[in-house]
């Protein structure tokens, strides 16, 4: 086999045919679900069982990231409404109206990251007050709402990612 037509192989842009943009789909996914609010979330069962220091360091890193998020959110939020909302469109014109199935790809990829992004916006100026159980649960909840979007997500991208490939395997 070519040496080009190996690497024509392993970096193709005809995504949803390439096993390395379901294992980036997969990697993202897992750890949009493990980083709960910048938590991992076993620290946050290890504090919901035990307490203690384990309690202390979920109260504080939900702390950080909370403020961390709401500072950004307020210093630079109209713009990176803006550069985002830019991106998205770009991509969706690029996948749906030209046909550019790299976009799509990465239109799959960053949609559902966006809503996560906004979820946890709404979720940092909610958890700022609490502490303890109140605050496991508010994770815990924000983790479902996650979770949830990511198998609407994975499904709507296998869904529209075998549509291509049969599509195309007829052409």
């Amino acid at each position: 086999m070519d040496f080009y037509a190996s690497i024509s192989e392993v970096i193709d842009l005809r995504s949803f045919s390439n096993l390395w943009f379901w294992i980036a789909l997969a990697v993202m996914w897992s750890t949009v679900s493990h980083w709960v609010m910048g938590v991992p979330w076993d620290l946050v069962q290890r504090a919901r069982r035990r307490g203690g220091p384990a309690g202390e360091d979920v109260h504080q890193l939900a702390r950080i990231y909370a403020a961390r998020l709401r500072h950004m959110g307020s210093s630079a939020g109209a713009w990176l409404v803006g550069v985002v909302a830019f991106l998205l469109t770009t991509l969706g014109l690029l996948g749906f109206v030209y046909g550019l199935e790299f976009a799509q790809a990465l239109l799959c990829l960053m949609l559902p990251m966006t809503l996560v992004g906004a979820l946890s916006l709404h979720t940092a100026a909610r958890i700022e007050p609490l502490e303890g159980p109140a605050l496991y649960h508010a994770l815990a909840s924000h983790r479902r709402r996650v979770q949830a979007l990511g198998v609407v997500s994975i499904f709507v991208t296998a869904m529209w990612g075998m549509y291509q490939n049969l599509r195309i395997g007829v052409l």
